[in-house]
């Protein structure tokens, strides 16, 4: 991809792959007003709109009412849980960050017109960034005082630039959505030229919200022998001949949803239809790999007793938690869970993770992401190289959604690290990835 300057704004030109079944409509978007873009098909069949797009679908709510305030918990580093969150910013257990008008919340008595309004800093405090509030102890709000609230918020929108059957450029709309918007459903004969976000509370367009199509799907890799015949024989031997195999999927809050290894499963068992496959979960929400080795003998998630003692025959690992550990950390600590696993005759998937919340990873932007920034995700590939473990590339996955018109952030159900069924899909992709199809 290159970029160019047209007009003074931004332009981004797909990369077109001749003959492929990735290849995207060879096309150009680029801004001619706050909100307005130039979609343009290039190439002897030339063609190209101005395209006028709808600001942020505003929500105005009026005397919501809650029963009772907590206490704004000040001290807690997570804005979702200083107080009781407003229900039209909720995602899943959090909240979407930056969804919330600051300027918009009053907090009273009760509906009626001559109810007493509590004043910000006096009764009550609020994260404003987070969406959520508390009474103050010294203020006029009774520990079950009900209160009613009023405030705005934004939804997010994801809009598709079309080429028509009838070979015309046209805008779909994407219904709004607080979390987890979707690009619209294409009509037969339409082909989506790219994606316009529209990513919350914006005052106008900017080259970050144009997400031009330039790929249709991942581009998966094929490689003879596959990682499996040569990283994973028993395993896959066992699923050839209808062998019992055991597989222990281990993880934190992610794999606690039972989602990602369900459908691998459930690929693995198309794809080789005599086996005879028993799914196992160990995850612990919240926790990583060091929270299980700590644990004693008898504790709910002691590694020897829900990993080891359980002796799969094949261990695939997940955790977004460990997204944390140096490299040192990594080839110290999976170093040991290497040797273990071997002791007792397991092969090993390491599933990479997905990304998380920009801001944690140190991301400015939900484009041009290809490369994972994080040490823990370089470490774990250079471990893997190394040691001859499987990795299942979820992350490389994830670091290509932007190239398919998909804001990755919208794939998560809490706004922050939680995957959506879409994004769990991602996740058993990468794994069924290293199996070969039956000759």
């Amino acid at each position: 991809m290159k970029e160019k300057a047209m007009n003074g704004k931004s332009m981004f030109v797909t990369a077109a792959i001749c003959g492929s079944s990735l290849c995207a409509a060879p096309s150009e978007i680029s801004l001619k007003g706050d909100w307005t873009v130039l979609v343009r098909i290039t190439g002897p069949a030339a063609v190209e709109a101005e395209l006028k797009i709808s600001g942020p679908d505003i929500v105005k709510i009026v005397h919501e009412k809650y029963n009772r305030l907590p206490v704004f918990n000040a001290g807690t580093r997570a804005g979702w849980r200083r107080g009781v969150r407003l229900r039209g910013v909720i995602a899943a257990e959090c909240t979407v960050d930056g969804a919330l008008d600051p300027e918009s919340v009053v907090i009273r008595t009760g509906p009626e017109p001559r109810a007493t309004t509590f004043q910000k800093g006096i009764d009550y405090e609020a994260d404003l960034a987070a969406g959520t509030v508390g009474r103050l102890p010294d203020g006029k709000i009774a520990p079950d005082q009900p209160v009613y609230i009023d405030y705005r918020y934004a939804k997010q929108r994801i809009d598709s630039a079309v080429l028509t059957a009838d070979g015309r450029i046209a805008l779909k709309p994407g219904t709004p959505h607080v979390v987890t918007p979707e690009p619209p459903p294409l009509a037969p004969g339409e082909t989506r030229l790219a994606n316009v976000f529209i990513s919350g509370r914006i005052a106008a367009l900017a080259k970050d919200n144009l997400y031009p199509i330039l790929e249709t799907a991942y581009p998966e890799l094929t490689t003879s022998p596959s990682i499996a015949e040569t990283l994973l024989p028993r395993t896959l031997k066992k699923l050839q001949s209808g062998d019992h195999l055991k597989i222990l999927a281990w993880g934190d809050s992610v794999t606690t949803f039972k989602r990602y290894q369900t459908m691998f499963v459930g690929q693995l068992s198309e794809r080789y239809s005599t086996a005879k496959i028993e799914l196992v979960t160990e995850a612990w929400g919240g926790r990583n790999t060091g929270s299980y080795l700590k644990e004693p003998p008898g504790s709910e998630h002691n590694y020897q007793e829900k990993v080891l003692d359980r002796k799969p025959d094949l261990i695939v690992s997940e955790f977004v938690n460990d997204g944390g550990l140096s490299e040192a950390a990594v080839n110290e600590r999976y170093g040991k869970l290497f040797d273990d696993f071997q002791k007792v005759g397991a092969e090993w998937i390491i599933l990479t993770p997905h990304y998380i919340r920009p801001s944690w990873m140190g991301l400015k932007s939900q484009r041009n992401i290809d490369e994972d920034p994080r040490t823990y995700v370089k470490a774990v590939r250079r471990f893997a190289q190394k040691n001859q473990v499987a990795v299942a590339e979820g992350s490389q996955r994830y670091g290509r959604l932007w190239r398919q018109g998909i804001p990755y952030l919208t794939l998560m159900e809490n706004n922050i690290n939680h995957p959506n069924v879409h994004g769990h899909r991602i996740f058993a992709d990468s794994l069924i990835a290293l199996f070969p199809e039956p000759r």
